[in-house]
């Protein structure tokens, strides 16, 4: 999963894209409305938490362009102006929650799971392809019921090729689901990492086959 966080606050920002990634989350920080929109306008982000009171403006702002995209991105509102008046204002603008802060890392899971549940493009929870199970919710895999340890980013290769299992995910599509805008890409990263999860899934005999289409991309599919 690919998140973009729109917050101000230095520490703050640290915190929480440090608690998300430790959830196999890969966290994108925009400081401001400004890059905020040029983020969004650039890499397919799966949900966006946006704080209100940002040096540019109102972080409700940036809603609408979220709602208005072909696919339009969940957004969830995280603010210390947590009076009624101000929850329904985010509300009302199309965001899909709204969490006041101080919060729990644990409750703003469960509220991004939930605002990804309600997505009319969302994939089933559970994939599975040939022994694989992949929980897209959890990010857990396991292969005839035994638990298999990926990395970070071995996990967000995985989930960014079961969700199209039999088709060809781009490389520049993969790249961007697997490394933040802060990430130094050696031009091998993404082969390297692609070679490890591949022998993960030869070793625990999970009849998952990755390919490389030369040129284009990556594409999983079940061993025949």
């Amino acid at each position: 999963m690919r998140l973009l966080l729109v917050e101000d606050e230095p520490e703050m920002a640290r915190a929480l894209s440090s608690a998300l990634a430790r959830h196999d989350i890969n966290v994108d920080h925009a400081p401001t409305l400004e890059f905020a929109r040029e983020a969004i306008e650039t890499v397919p982000y799966d949900v966006v938490l946006i704080d209100r009171q940002l040096p540019d403006g109102d972080g409700v702002e940036l809603v609408p362009q979220l709602r208005a995209r072909a696919r339009q991105v969940p957004s969830i509102i995280i603010s210390a102006l947590g009076s009624t008046s101000d929850r329904i204002r985010g509300l009302d603008v199309g965001a899909d929650d709204y969490l006041p802060k101080p919060f729990s890392v644990d409750e703003l899971l469960a509220r991004v799971r939930a605002v990804l549940r309600r997505g009319s493009e969302i994939i089933e929870r559970i994939v599975e392809i040939g022994d694989l199970r992949f929980n897209t919710e959890t990010s857990e895999v396991a292969v005839v019921g035994r638990t298999l340890l990926l990395t970070r980013r071995e996990l967000l290769i995985l989930e960014r090729l079961v969700k199209r299992p039999g088709q060809i995910v781009p490389r520049d599509a993969m790249e961007e689901a697997v490394y933040g805008f802060d990430d130094d890409i050696q031009s091998n990263s993404l082969e390297a990492n692609v070679s490890r999860l591949r022998k993960k899934l030869v070793d625990a005999d999970a009849r998952v086959e990755i390919h490389n289409i030369r040129g284009v991309g990556y594409l999983a599919r079940a061993a025949t």
